[in-house]
């Protein structure tokens, strides 16, 4: 069984033992990950760029942490409505190398309708 497969699974599990699935709607879900992300980026209020590309080690445990929440969430919300993440992120990145070809962006940080 392949890893995503796997981790779907174990979320069901999880979510199935504790009586949770009744609350785990897209709705809920979506809302979750926001809460999620909004923790992550508590880790880089106030920092400079810098710090944040030298993290301590510790720190960086709690943002895998944050990260993982993220991450669980989304699994979740693209299982219960049946999308293929990775599937729906290769597509992503092919339609965001049509928008951003190389050679008219490299360097740039503009939004593709600004060059």
């Amino acid at each position: 069984m392949e890893k995503w497969e796997k981790l779907k699974e174990k979320l069901r599990k999880f979510a199935e033992e504790r009586d949770w699935e009744k609350y785990h709607s897209p709705k809920n879900l979506a809302i979750s990950i926001a809460v999620e992300v909004g923790e992550l980026l508590e880790h880089f209020q106030w920092i400079s760029e810098e710090e944040s590309r030298n993290l301590p080690d510790g720190k960086k445990s709690y943002i895998a942490e944050e990260m993982a929440d993220v991450f669980l969430y989304l699994t979740m919300l693209a299982d219960k409505l049946g999308i293929d993440l990775f599937e729906a992120a290769f597509r992503k990145i092919e339609k965001n190398e049509e928008k951003y070809p190389a050679e008219k962006v490299r360097g740039s940080s503009k939004k593709y309708t600004e060059y």
